[in-house]
């Protein structure tokens, strides 16, 4: 992964490794093992009738992945142009390569996955908000990333494919 400054609450080898970034001033982090790649911002191909958080098409190494803000999905409000905004790839369902534009992805945390701990909330159309963590800087949400689109969505961004896998 590019430009990652680790921080970590362990030892080297005791719990997993997150992504840490921000939506809407919160932190959030996403499992490194879901994570394919990280690259700056890029031009995306914009898709005609998506909703307004898909943020487009990247070609990418010979395929072309679909890019959603998780920041307009999430609070309606598109990522804010920084030059610590990333587009992270990640494995979506095993099989699909999918963007992510995150604001703000530029350190890792480790820690035990049962760190994380369920706040007590049904999110409703947010699966993909998993649960939190407490630290001293405060709270820290997961995303599920399997849960990120819901299938009418899915369709959309991934056709039936003849077993196309991930970049």
């Amino acid at each position: 992964m590019n430009d990652l400054h680790p921080k970590t609450t362990a030892g080297p080898a005791k719990g997993a490794l997150y992504l840490q970034f921000h939506l809407g001033g919160q932190r959030f982090a996403l499992d490194v093992r879901e994570v394919i790649e990280v690259l700056p911002r890029r031009p995306l191909k914009p898709i005609a009738q998506a909703p307004s958080w898909v943020a487009g098409i990247l070609a990418h190494r010979g395929l072309l992945v679909p890019v959603i803000d998780l920041a307009a999905l999430s609070f309606a409000q598109p990522a804010a142009q920084r030059t610590s905004t990333r587009l992270v790839l990640v494995r979506y369902q095993g099989e699909h390569a999918l963007g992510l534009v995150l604001e703000q992805a530029t350190e890792t945390l480790r820690c035990q996955p049962d760190a994380f701990q369920p706040y007590g909330l049904e999110n409703g159309d947010a699966r993909y908000l998993g649960p939190v963590l407490e630290d001293a800087q405060g709270l820290l949400q997961r995303i599920e990333v399997d849960q990120l689109l819901t299938d009418a969505v899915r369709q959309v961004l991934f056709p039936a494919t003849d077993g196309e896998g991930v970049a």
